[in-house]
């Protein structure tokens, strides 16, 4: 399959494009607001170009030259990826634990903690909390990363089956699939008696390995190739996944997650997802 270099940004007319001149490309498919131009295989960015568009906030990758109908099945993680919050870090909020949560958010998401240690015991953290307070993160704090919308709008029009895995709560993951009415959901489950929080999750961690195996569950049961499958997160427990999908994409994402995607949204919104393809 042929593979392009493609560059994503809102407004190409405000662009300094010159240094491309010295790769010798042929010319582009160029849309609204991306630019794909074809590149021999084992095609690098080089370094210094790849600076250059960083600092004209200018999303670029080498990718295989795709339609986004030729894939079968994004994979999504939730928290700082579809939304724009960490879920846990606003219901810790409620309990005046914020900071302390949010601390341990940070350096797992770092990949400096072992995820299902870090998430026991933040949700310890939360023990006695009452529900009232899922409820206000979801309807008042929760917002959906930009572009998020239309990607999923796109999903549909197109027939790519979207699966949302989380870290984070199934409170939160249900309510957005009865929301947008995407195919699939996966995440831990927050045990709750007489409306307040245990402080326990019941049942498994969705953890690294979890969102992995889920992305591999889900491609044999649709019955595709690897090559048909996106997945992209923001953290280190995103790696495995972004690594087993034929194309792994890093959404504002920590630099360990960065380095070992396909592809990363640096500067855009979720509607680059959909940019990558033709």
């Amino acid at each position: 399959m042929q593979n392009v270099l493609i560059l994503q940004h809102n407004d190409f007319s405000r662009c300094d494009l010159s240094a491309l001149q010295t790769l010798n490309l042929p010319g582009p498919q160029q849309t609204a607001h991306s630019l794909r131009f074809p590149v021999d295989e084992g095609f690098v960015l080089p370094a210094s170009l790849k600076a250059s568009l960083d600092r004209q906030e200018i999303d670029a990758a080498v990718l295989p030259d795709m339609a986004f109908s030729d894939l079968g099945l994004i994979v999504s993680d939730m928290d700082s990826t579809l939304i724009t919050i960490e879920c846990i870090d606003e219901i810790a909020a409620g309990a005046g634990l914020k900071a302390q949560v949010a601390e341990i958010t940070e350096r797992a998401m770092r990949g400096e903690l072992d995820f299902e240690q870090s998430l026991r015991s933040r949700v310890a953290l939360l023990k006695s909390l009452d529900e009232q307070f899922l409820h206000d993160v979801y309807e008042n704090v929760l917002q959906l990363s930009p572009g998020a919308e239309f990607l999923l709008s796109e999903c549909k029009k197109h027939g790519v089956k979207f699966l949302l895995v989380s870290g984070g709560f199934t409170f939160f993951t249900e309510r957005l699939q009865r929301r947008f009415g995407f195919e699939y959901q996966h995440a831990n489950v927050l045990e709750i008696i007489d409306g307040k929080l245990t402080g326990k999750v019941s049942g498994g961690v969705v953890d690294a390995q979890k969102k992995q195996d889920l992305l591999h569950t889900y491609r044999a049961k649709l019955g595709l190739d690897t090559a048909q499958t996106l997945a992209m997160g923001d953290g280190a427990n995103d790696i495995p996944m972004l690594e087993a999908a034929g194309i792994g994409v890093a959404y504002r994402a920590k630099p360990k997650a960065q380095a070992r995607a396909d592809a990363c949204i640096n500067f855009g919104g979720l509607e680059r997802i959909r940019g990558w393809f033709r």
